[in-house]
């Protein structure tokens, strides 16, 4: 039985339980946070704040949370930290990797194998040093190590910095061996480029690799060819009423269920206990407030719907088990 990096300590694959794999804690912009701190407020009500929402998750019965923020989302392990040692019956799984839809950060424009002016050097990428350290020593001092790795690639597909930072999370991904998860966006069918570039010519193996936000089409048959290849399936934006609906998330699980996929499904809400990125006029829609859609909304209309225990269980149990073990997802 393999282990999982959680924010303290390794934890076996067989203790994870119910798992949630796609949950931000916080999404922030640090820039913004360190110059208009007022954007943020204070510290301790927002850490409290955390901490009362993922324990009422715990209490019902949800035993990890993966916590897929990275350089780019405003990634702060030392305050994931202390939210962590409150909450001692919910293990949470912190990554490595980097989010953009477009061009690298500004850092890395000037340094690596090829400059952001498209010029190619000689030189390593030093994202992959970075996150091999994150996974192997721990993230900045903390000693919290990386359980995944995380990477994007949005509607406008595979840019330059999309691709770069791709390659760098399969080249530490075979080095270390953690699995990855990847946003994605299905109506564009992204899932196809990740396979080309991450798994056809990097090397990794789809069953590794969480295809992130699957749920946000309804194009079935697309999915169950992405799950035919092996990839896991991210179930993830119950509650994220943006472009679809909830009725149309779930429908969409009947039908992979009801095909034989619940084997390369996983179950989430892509929510935060705060994000400073979006309109708050648009807050109506995210699921920011409130971790509680899958077991209060998701699993009783999926159970109406004709979907089984077992299935169930195997989404939000089994495929994440596997998924972390070395080497099987499926």
């Amino acid at each position: 039985m393999a282990a999982v990096e959680t924010v303290r300590g390794p934890v076996q694959t067989s203790a994870l339980g119910r798992t949630y794999m796609h949950e931000h804690i916080f999404v922030l912009t640090p820039d913004v946070q360190q110059n208009y701190p007022g954007e943020w407020g204070d510290e301790e009500a927002r850490i409290a704040d955390a901490v009362e929402k993922l324990g009422a998750l715990s209490a019902q019965g949800v035993g990890t949370i993966v916590d897929p923020t990275v350089v780019g989302l405003g990634r702060y392990v030392p305050r994931i930290q202390r939210v962590a040692e409150r909450l001692p019956d919910l293990n949470i799984v912190v990554a490595t990797g980097c989010y953009t839809y477009d061009e690298v950060p500004f850092y890395f424009h000037h340094r690596g194998p090829v400059t952001n002016d498209g010029t190619s050097t000689k030189a390593p990428d030093p994202m992959v040093e970075m996150f091999v350290s994150d996974i192997e020593d721990g993230i900045a001092g903390t000693g919290v190590r990386a359980g995944l790795l995380k990477c994007a690639i949005e509607q406008r597909g595979l840019t330059s910095g999309v691709e770069r930072v791709m390659r760098a999370v399969a080249k530490a991904h075979l080095r270390t061996g953690i699995p990855v998860t990847v946003h994605t966006h299905p109506g564009a069918r992204t899932g196809w480029e990740v396979k080309r570039v991450l798994c056809d010519e990097e090397g990794v193996d789809p069953r590794r690799v969480v295809l992130g936000h699957s749920g946000d089409t309804t194009d079935v048959d697309h999915l169950a060819e992405l799950a035919e290849a092996g990839f896991v399936l991210g179930m993830d934006r119950f509650g994220v009423n943006l472009d679809t609906t909830f009725e149309a998330r779930a429908e969409t699980v009947v039908e992979m269920c009801r095909r034989g996929y619940a084997d390369r499904m996983v179950l989430s809400q892509d929510a935060s206990c705060y994000l400073d990125w979006i309109d708050p006029a648009l807050m109506r829609h995210l699921p920011q407030w409130h971790y509680l859609h899958i077991e209060d909304e998701v699993l009783p209309h999926l159970r109406k719907r004709g979907v089984t225990e077992k299935q169930i269980t195997g989404m939000l149990v089994e495929v994440p088990r596997r998924y972390f073990e070395t080497g099987a997802a499926g």
